[in-house]
């Protein structure tokens, strides 16, 4: 198996003098990246203070947010959640994503550190994960819709729910300081400049909310029902594609759910150290295909395309094309949510 997502060596902006600011002076990407959101936010601003044909500059900015930064901004602020980008004599600028920028990005600060892990990862995927995936037929357009649903319209407060019952007081005060703060100044906005804000905030709002649960649905689609804590029976692998190149290989997500600490770079390596592992489980590795192309093909049960992704591991079960779409629509079933799950939650 060829693996062409990036290693380290061909990462821009390896040596640079802000660097020795860094935690990790491979993150040197996400300052520039950082830079050019921020130039993004500041046009964002600008559209509260001139008047202009909305009909057409709307979508122009859009355009501009979803086309080129939307999703490397989502996963610069995913990686720098889990290993904070600034060292701790610089780490108030640890601030200025998550609050300053992602707002722009349909980002409400705190939140999504707090949803992903502080519960997310916690839970992993489990019945007590608020974005679970397990009691759905994931090939269904309409649980699909009900779980999207659910997080949009009550995810908020299920998420402090869970902080409350976990007594997780931290975690609990941060996303109601954030939520706070950016429903307050919206409000506001809203009543002043309702268009702007409208354009500016809200769409992006929503337009994010919905490409995450697609992408979580795709990522923890196919379950193994008898093993559900095992990462490799209840999250996918994407290699070699155009998104792991722009979005920092977010693609090798049962890596994620294995060593979460593991820095985004290392992310190619690692999969192909642990081929045997991914074999033994039988884990389901996509060639080629993103999430949100799986996501796709689920709603339209395009099994056929599904299975001609799917790599065939050395040591893994030989199947064949049909068998393997077999094995796809077996793993999106619905998981009982009284199943008793492993205690080490890695049965083979």
């Amino acid at each position: 198996m060829k693996i062409t997502d990036p290693r380290m060596e061909s990462v821009p902006g390896f040596v640079a003098p802000t660097a020795r600011l860094l935690n990790d002076p491979r993150d040197t990407v996400f300052v520039w990246l950082a830079l050019r959101c921020l130039g993004a936010a500041a046009l964002g601003v600008t559209l509260f203070f001139v008047q202009v044909p909305w009909r057409f500059v709307a979508p122009a900015y859009w355009l501009l947010l979803f086309g080129t930064l939307m999703d490397r901004f989502t996963l610069m602020l995913h990686c720098t959640s889990h290993r904070p980008l600034f060292s701790k004599r610089f780490r108030a600028l640890n601030q200025v994503i998550p609050w300053f920028i992602g707002p722009f990005f349909g980002q409400t600060p705190n939140t999504y550190f707090a949803h992903h892990l502080g519960m997310h990862h916690r839970e992993e995927n489990l019945a007590a994960d608020l974005s679970s995936t397990m009691r759905f037929k994931r090939d269904r357009l309409d649980h699909w819709l009900r779980y999207c649903g659910r997080f949009m319209l009550v995810g908020l407060f299920e998420l402090q729910i869970y902080f409350f019952r976990k007594r997780q007081w931290k975690l609990f005060k941060r996303v109601l300081a954030g939520e706070g703060c950016y429903w307050l100044g919206l409000a506001a906005l809203a009543y002043v400049k309702p268009i702007p804000t409208l354009v500016v905030f809200v769409v992006p709002l929503v337009a994010i909310r919905t490409a995450m649960m697609m992408g979580n649905w795709a990522q923890h689609s196919f379950i193994v029902a008898s093993s559900p804590k095992n990462p490799y029976h209840s999250s996918i692998t994407c290699i070699n594609t155009r998104y792991n190149r722009r979005c920092f290989n977010d693609g090798y997500h049962i890596l994620h759910h294995v060593k979460p600490a593991c820095h985004w770079s290392e992310h190619p390596a690692e999969f192909e150290r642990a081929l045997r592992d991914y074999a033994r489980h039988d884990a389901i590795v996509f060639d080629g295909i993103d999430y949100f192309e799986i996501w796709s093909c689920l709603m339209l049960r395009r099994w056929s395309k599904l299975a001609s992704h799917v790599v065939r591991l050395e040591g893994a079960p030989a199947r064949t094309p049909e068998q393997v779409i077999e094995l796809l629509k077996a793993r999106v079933q619905p998981v009982p949510a009284g199943l008793v799950v492993p205690a080490d939650g890695l049965a083979a």
